[in-house]
């Protein structure tokens, strides 16, 4: 099964390893099931920016970016090249070892879980 690191650009947070996640997952389900506070205004349709995180280990192992999630990601705070949106990061490998920062929450108003 695949593992999902959490950390946090909010050092204060600490981070939150996610074990047993099976693929077919988006990275915003998991972030639910693990209880690991990322907003998505929109219910995760990849309608809005704010479950915007930067991958920086296992990009490989999820859905390729879909040019519609690259407009929404020119509209996230601070976005990078490792950004996406967590909505949209299907996992596809069983045994996918990933590794995720969550940029700090404290400036997007929006819905929490």
């Amino acid at each position: 099964m695949a593992q999902i690191k959490f950390r946090f650009e909010d050092t204060s947070i600490p981070e939150v390893i996610a074990t047993k996640v099976e693929k077919g997952y988006s990275i915003l389900e998991v972030t639910e099931d693990v209880d690991v506070h990322l907003n998505h205004n929109c219910g995760g349709v990849c309608a809005c920016s704010t479950c915007h995180i930067y991958i920086m280990k296992g990009a490989q192992t999820l859905e390729e970016i879909s040019e519609k999630e690259e407009d929404f990601i020119d509209r996230a705070i601070n976005p990078k090249l490792e950004s996406r949106l967590a909505c949209q990061c299907i996992i596809l490998e069983d045994d996918a070892d990933i590794e995720v920062i969550i940029p700090d929450q404290k400036n997007i108003i929006g819905h929490e879980h």
